[in-house]
């Protein structure tokens, strides 16, 4: 989600993530959004153990900063309530 604009940008789903599959959609995020994407300053992620070092290098790569927060609903309140209202 861009907290400027508010806009979600979907990638893939399945039902069963790996770490390399949510690296790859991390890559895929990067190319789609190249024309913006050096807009991006900051990445902020839960502590789920599929985002690894391969995921967090391709976002420090481009100059984005990864933020890791705790698995909390307070802690990242515009996604949280996005997903809810998706469900």
């Amino acid at each position: 989600m861009e907290m400027s604009t508010r806009g979600v940008h979907i990638l893939g789903v399945t039902a069963h993530p790996t770490a390399a599959w949510v690296t790859r959609q991390a890559r895929q995020l990067l190319w789609k959004t190249a024309d913006h994407a050096s807009r991006f300053r900051f990445l902020i992620q839960d502590p789920d153990t599929k985002l690894t070092t391969a995921f967090n290098a391709i976002f420090t790569s481009e100059a984005i900063t990864v933020a890791k927060i705790p698995h909390s609903p307070h802690c990242n309140p515009h996604a949280e309530r996005f997903i809810r209202s998706r469900r």
